[in-house]
């Protein structure tokens, strides 16, 4: 029996092939998303994988049906796996909005599902960071957005010379589209064809935008000119004064494509080009109200990051040295007069929180080691000293010095290594 296409199995370290999904490197990047959104006081959350079709419906339009697994359930409800997490998010909000403080700091950590065509970067189910504030209308809200996406990427040792993040604004394509003398019902056809410019061909974006009475070369020039609005000013600034900067730059080639967004807007890139986008977002102010059939009405602006598209990168990037199998220390038994005492040792190490492996059974201690380097462990063993005193020698994996100690001495020096 073989897996749906499209989806991943993830398998512990060692990897059975080169290709196969790794829990580690997902266990790595989810581990780094949470620390960096704890650190900006945002809150987790979670909703239900099933939801209403109709929620994906309200916001995107009928035409999304044709993307997502959606079916009738048993209840005669029509019904879909969530193909992102916003629509939920906004309709959480909406229904208990009044017992949280404003400005809302939420993200979450959903499994998302889409039945498209299969390409690089893009499957059938993906894993995807979400942040979002909601009840801040300010630019303010959307700089600090912005510093989590840039810090939640910096989490995994990518930097300036690594990733971009490109900033604009719906407000001032909006601004552009009415100059021209568009029309609120072409508008969506507007934002698609902008959206693309830079994945279809010259002929296809001048068909797009013909109909609408605007010249490629009008976009073009107004992309070139990159005149940032009052917001987009102030959150650069804002960047700067936190020394994030480097990570940002204004480029109206971003618009977003999806209707709902409302300011400013933008999407991380990786600097050399190689990669679709690591992540997009912005903000949204409509939605909550639309999701709720006008009885909320609030601000909001958010962002999500796949796992899939990142975990190339930073393959690309070799920025993987870090990734474990989440196993610390790895227990030789050398000497199986000493496996009860072994055990002892064992479970002290795990009392300290330390993970630990070890053999079941008898086993060489070649065989052990070996099974320790491929855990990326460290390694301890129980001996005695010249007087019979019960000794630990511990191995570091990372730079291959060992320390011998008394067994009485665990505790203290436990305090000061880095096991996980």
């Amino acid at each position: 029996m073989e897996r749906l296409p499209g989806f991943r199995d993830f398998y512990p370290e060692p990897l059975p092939h080169a290709d196969a999904a790794s829990m580690a490197l997902r266990f790595h990047i989810f581990s780094a998303w949470r620390r960096a959104a704890r650190r900006y006081a945002f809150q987790e959350y979670d909703g239900p994988p099933l939801e209403p079709l109709e929620l994906y419906t309200l916001k995107s339009g009928a035409e999304i049906i044709g993307q997502l697994y959606n079916f009738t359930d048993k209840g005669d409800r029509a019904v879909a796996l969530r193909p992102e997490m916003t629509p939920t998010l906004a309709r959480m909000a909406a229904a208990h909005e009044r017992n949280y403080k404003k400005p809302i700091k939420w993200f979450s950590i959903p499994q998302l599902f889409r039945y498209e065509r299969q390409q690089k970067g893009r499957l059938r189910e993906h894993f995807q960071f979400n942040a979002d504030i909601i009840g801040e209308p300010g630019p303010g809200a959307d700089a600090e957005l912005i510093a989590l996406l840039i810090d939640s990427l910096r989490a995994l040792d990518l930097g300036p010379d690594d990733f971009v993040i490109r900033l604009s604004s719906r407000r001032a394509w909006e601004g552009f589209f009415q100059k021209h003398g568009g029309k609120d019902d072409q508008a969506y056809g507007f934002y698609q064809a902008i959206d693309k410019l830079e994945r279809a061909s010259e002929t296809e974006s001048r068909a797009a935008l013909e109909p609408l009475g605007i010249a490629l070369e009008e976009v073009r020039a107004f992309i070139q000119s990159a005149e940032p609005t009052e917001e987009l000013d102030f959150v650069v600034t804002n960047l700067a004064a936190r020394g994030l900067k480097d990570f940002v730059k204004i480029d109206y080639g971003v618009i977003r494509g999806l209707a709902y967004y409302t300011g400013v807007v933008f999407e991380a890139f990786d600097r050399k080009g190689e990669f679709r986008a690591i992540a997009g977002g912005g903000r949204y102010d409509n939605l909550i109200k639309l999701i709720s059939a006008g009885k909320v009405d609030l601000p909001a602006l958010g962002f999500g990051m796949g796992d899939v598209v990142l975990g190339e990168l930073l393959k690309a990037r070799g920025k993987l040295r870090s990734v474990k199998s989440g196993v610390a220390c790895f227990c030789v038994i050398e000497d199986e007069a000493l496996r009860d005492l072994s055990m002892g040792l064992v479970q002290r190490l795990r009392n300290l929180g330390v993970s630990v492996e070890y053999s079941l059974a008898p086993q060489k201690a070649d065989k052990q080691f070996k099974r320790a380097h491929e855990l990326k462990a460290d390694t301890a063993k129980l001996d005695r000293d010249a007087s019979g005193a019960l000794m630990v020698s511990l191995r570091s994996f990372s730079n291959r010095q060992e320390k011998t100690f008394p067994f009485a001495d665990l505790e203290k020096v436990v305090e000061h290594e880095n096991w996980a």
